[in-house]
């Protein structure tokens, strides 16, 4: 894998005129994002809000497909795999100037290639949103949950509970905080929230435990 990609960051390039600035921050990477189009930064929650991405890289180079220069718009590496991944969508970046050619540096044969549609974000819409919202309780509040609030809301969601009664649980504590660590503990897999997949967070959103192994 190393091979195929020597050096894994994301390439500079300047905004087009006239596009749009999504800017993020990434607990993951423990870095700021940016990106030009909301299908990317919606590709980026998906990513960042899934247990099983260990790390990722947004522009890591450009590859050949289907006789052009494309840029490839992730990298990332699973818990057991690696993939490139390119959103299917008709704004992609392609480039055939001689910067993009001295920078074709991955390899489509090396490592598997993921190709996401706009019907797949569509599809992801209400989770999607969700974590639009919930993402900047856990970004925000990075560093600051206790671990011992953490392991208690986990005890506390072994049988399903609605957010309304975990925060009611920990109210004693700062209900900013609490609802930090639950969401935190979503993000890592350890709690699970179906119902987020379907419908909007609310008070009566139930968490549950994640099974081991799972």
């Amino acid at each position: 894998m190393k091979s195929s990609l020597p050096m894994v960051k994301p390439i500079a390039l300047k905004r087009p005129r006239g596009a749009h600035r999504f800017d993020a921050f990434s607990r993951k990477l423990q870095r700021r994002l940016t990106f030009c189009r909301r299908s990317l930064l919606e590709v980026w929650m998906l990513l960042e809000t899934d247990p099983m991405v260990i790390d990722f890289c947004e522009r890591p180079g450009y590859m050949r497909i289907d006789g052009r220069l494309r840029l490839v718009d992730f990298w990332v590496r699973y818990v057991d795999k690696y993939e490139l991944v390119i959103l299917n969508d008709t704004d992609f970046m392609d480039c055939d100037s001689e910067a993009g050619r001295s920078q074709c540096s991955l390899d489509g044969n090396a490592l598997s290639i993921r190709r996401i549609a706009p019907a797949e974000l569509a599809a992801a819409r209400v989770w999607i949103d969700n974590w639009q919202r919930m993402l900047p309780y856990v970004v925000a509040n990075r560093g600051r949950i206790p671990p011992t609030l953490s392991e208690a809301i986990v005890r506390f969601v072994a049988s399903p509970q609605r957010l309304l009664a975990i925060e009611r649980e920990f109210s004693t504590g700062d209900p900013v905080l609490c609802r930090a660590a639950l969401l935190a503990l979503l993000c890592s897999g350890r709690v699970t929230a179906p119902e987020l997949h379907t419908q909007p967070l609310s008070l009566l959103t139930s968490f549950v435990q994640a099974e081991a192994g799972s």
